[in-house]
């Protein structure tokens, strides 16, 4: 078995237009926030201290992004069309992020972790919120499948993946002292 990586594709194709930016915002923080939310009670004080840290400012970022949502979906008719293209493009994306790699759910059943299948119904009520005062229906858009078996958790990539390391190496070569 692969160790995940923690990377989901949902996270690596290019922005490439402010309301993707805000789509993809809406649903990443939604979910990262359910999650470090259900960290804060981990086993690890570490981890549990660090999640605690966390949930104000993923609040923010998720607050900030259903703000821009609905000015998006209420604004003009180009906002509102560009937004909703933006979830059609982003929506795909999206199951990957409850689906359970089996090393999440050893740590899960260990008390230090979450199992990610366990948060859809609590991100999923938020987002509806969001999309209810919106008037944005949620998309019946089919979740992107595995590759090769496979997720990002898996290593298992988009094509956008390349460009994204390249880049991160160049930063790496460039200032091989440098701390992130």
């Amino acid at each position: 078995m692969r160790t995940p990586s923690g990377n989901v594709r949902f996270v690596e194709p290019d922005n490439g237009d402010f309301a993707v930016t805000i789509v993809r915002l809406l649903i990443f923080a939604t979910y990262r926030l359910a999650l470090l939310q259900r960290l804060a009670a981990s086993t690890d004080a570490i981890l549990a201290a660090i999640a605690v840290k966390g949930v104000r400012e993923l609040t923010y970022h998720r607050d900030y992004a259903a703000r821009w949502f609905l000015t998006l979906a209420l604004g003009t008719d180009e906002s509102r069309r560009r937004l909703l293209a933006a979830l059609t493009a982003v929506w795909p994306y999206y199951g990957e992020l409850s689906r359970t790699h089996p090393v999440e759910l050893r740590v899960a059943g260990q008390g230090l972790g979450v199992d990610p299948a366990t948060l859809t119904d609590e991100v999923d009520v938020l987002l509806g919120q969001v999309f209810g005062v919106s008037g944005v229906d949620r998309p019946g858009l089919p979740a992107l499948g595995p590759v090769s078996g496979g997720t990002g958790r898996d290593g298992r990539h988009t094509e956008a993946m390349g460009p994204l390391l390249a880049e991160m190496q160049v930063v790496a070569r460039a200032h091989p002292s440098g701390r992130w």
